[in-house]
């Protein structure tokens, strides 16, 4: 029976060109070689699987190699080539860091790389998970590191950079390697596939390489598994099943709940995602991912973010034009902050069932919100004339206007006359006593009635009498109401006392209000505090609610607190030393001078 070997190690880049994903890197490192402009140290940084090591391995074997081709790939065919595939070389040197991180290993290291090279130009030594080595390590192979022998050139490979110390990072040309996408996965796997005599649809292989999240070693050991699982004929369902992965359906299934918000049919869901053993806190996670994948498509622009399928984008692109970008923002705000609180929960799945009812709702509350925003127009009301019009209407005398009911003839005149104080305004009568009224503006303050005694009209003497009493009733008004913007500053005083009784629950704070003497300029009440941080903890914690008050007390929402700030050094009664508090007392307590005197105390 023929040895099998995974398809990782099987086909394993073995030239530039076939180093997936990271031409640019490639390219460089092809042009140093071109132009003899190899550096002594390299550093390959990026996520596992991605084809670090590879690289190193690859760039080696180019610099060793006899007969290079036009390209610059190895010709494999020479003594170099030959002796590293049959991994009998002596001028390529692979150490793994991980187990041989000790000052002893790099010592050892050290001593070899005096050593010439016996076929070949140079002496690559490749460190691979080079952040493994300890500090001490390090420290030891800082003085080779910089200034090596001429034929000497080392490549560290890591997945952790960041652990790497700066003075190994300032002596390496860093290289950062990217993550593969997935339509370069899906095409690699596809030529294996069709190398090994295995059939794959493409939703298949994309479910593989969206499964490895960029690492193409780990999608090459999915496509393994899943041959071992399904054998020559791979489909969909078998994937999923075999990875474990939740298919799309579930979540189509379930927008369709929240559009027309079955939050019965969502948890139903959900509880038979549960029963077929997927994680709760992987399928939250799905379920933000599928929000944000219809998020994408709602934008041509950002359709290619989307890496699906064909056939599932396609089915993303239909539900995206269903649902409204404030739904699926909304939607995505629930979810991941659903997944945040997940492993704080002590009940993890009435977390999720309770963020899949928000969800449900969010449709009924936009609506809510529009109904307010946008109210249904009220019909204009039909006056008892048979004529309307847009701002006025023919009403006989006597009879109740469309605005107000026939109930509201008691508050008027015995014959339904109008206000006096309102006739110049508000009403104008034709000759033939038929009144016209205009829409009505609202009055700044109420005036006094003043009764009329005729139904159909004036007369000049009645109305010369009524122009008289006119001012004097204004002027009676609005002294009791005085204008909403002009505040009484003769009330501060009482307001004052009351704000300081009203904070009674801080009794220090009370005591402040209460000693102070406010001061009004304007609509702005100045209240002196003795020290910033009073002002700064004022500001904070009390001002705004001190401010609700007065505004409150003096019915006017424009009154302002300005806490401001007087040190009592500037008073001239500052007490900073001990001597100072001393003089002050001896100056100002007599019971303090008689305790000093009794016990003959000794004040300095």
């Amino acid at each position: 029976m023929e040895q099998f070997i995974v398809s990782a190690r099987k086909y394993r880049p073995n030239s530039f060109e076939t180093l997936l994903g990271q031409e640019n890197i490639a390219r460089a490192l092809k042009n140093s070689i071109l132009r003899g402009q190899l550096a002594h140290a390299y550093l390959f940084c990026g996520p596992r699987g991605v084809g670090k090591t590879s690289a190193a391995r690859i760039f080696a074997k180019t610099i060793n190699c006899a007969n290079p081709g036009p390209d610059l790939e190895p010709c494999g065919e020479c003594e170099s080539c030959r002796s590293f595939a049959e991994g009998r070389s002596y001028s390529i040197h692979e150490l793994d860091a991980a187990s041989n991180n000790s000052v002893d290993d790099i010592r050892a290291l050290t001593d070899k790389v005096r050593i010439p090279p016996q076929v070949g130009r140079y002496s690559v030594y490749i460190i691979d998970e080079v952040h493994m080595l300890s500090q001490q390590a390090f420290n030891a192979f800082l003085k080779t590191l910089e200034e090596p022998p001429a034929h000497a050139i080392f490549i560290l490979a890591t997945t952790e950079k960041h652990k790497i110390l700066p003075t190994i990072l300032s002596r390496c040309q860093t290289y950062d390697f990217n993550r593969i996408s997935v339509d370069d996965m899906v095409r690699n796997m596809k030529d294996i596939a069709a190398k090994e005599g295995v059939t794959v649809s493409d939703d298949a292989l994309h479910i593989i390489a969206q499964k490895a999240d960029g690492a193409m070693r780990d999608a090459l050991t999915l496509f393994d598994q899943t041959v071992a699982f399904c054998g020559r004929e791979i489909s969909y369902e078998q994937v999923i099943k075999n990875l474990n992965v939740l298919d799309y359906d579930y979540y189509f299934n379930l927008t369709d709940n929240f559009l027309s918000g079955d939050y019965a049919q969502a948890m139903l869901t959900f509880d038979e995602i549960l029963s077929k053993g997927f994680n709760a806190q992987s399928f939250i996670g799905g379920l933000s991912s599928h929000f944000r994948d219809l998020l994408v498509c709602k934008n041509d622009a950002s359709r290619t973010l989307l890496e699906l399928a064909p056939s599932v984008a396609a089915r993303y692109r239909e539900f995206a034009a269903r649902c409204e970008p404030g739904f699926l923002f909304e939607a995505l705000n629930i979810t991941t902050a659903c997944e945040t609180a997940y492993k704080q929960s002590g009940n993890p799945r009435l977390l999720i069932e309770f963020a899949l009812m928000k969800i449900c709702n969010i449709t009924a509350n936009f609506a809510a919100a529009s109904r307010e925003l946008n109210p249904k127009a009220q019909p204009e009301p039909v006056v008892s004339a048979g004529t309307r019009h847009d701002r006025t209407a023919v009403v006989p005398p006597g009879q109740p206007t469309a605005h107000e009911p026939a109930s509201s003839q008691n508050m008027k005149g015995e014959s339904g006359g109008e206000a006096a104080g309102d006739f110049r305004s508000r009403e104008h009568f034709s000759a033939s006593g038929t009144e016209i009224r205009a829409a009505e503006p609202k009055p700044s303050a109420p005036r006094p009635e003043v009764k009329k005694t005729h139904s159909t009209g004036l007369s000049i003497k009645e109305m010369m009498a009524q122009a008289k009493q006119e001012p004097a009733a204004a002027a009676e008004a609005d002294a009791q109401n005085p204008a909403p913007g002009v505040p009484d500053a003769t009330k501060l005083a009482d307001i004052w006392k009351s704000l300081a009784e009203s904070e009674s629950k801080m009794p220090r704070l009370s005591s402040a209000i209460a000693n102070a003497t406010p001061a009004m300029d304007g609509k702005d009440i100045h209240f002196v505090v003795g020290n910033l941080a009073q002002k700064e903890w004022i500001d904070r914690n009390c001002r705004p609610r001190m401010e609700a008050f007065l505004q409150k007390q003096f019915a006017d929402r424009e009154i302002r607190l300005i806490v401001d700030v007087k040190e009592a050094r500037e008073t001239g009664r500052g007490m900073y030393m001990p001597s100072d508090k001393a003089k002050f007392l001896q100056e100002s307590s007599p019971e303090f001078n008689a305790l000093r005197k009794d016990f003959e105390l000794e004040i300095s």
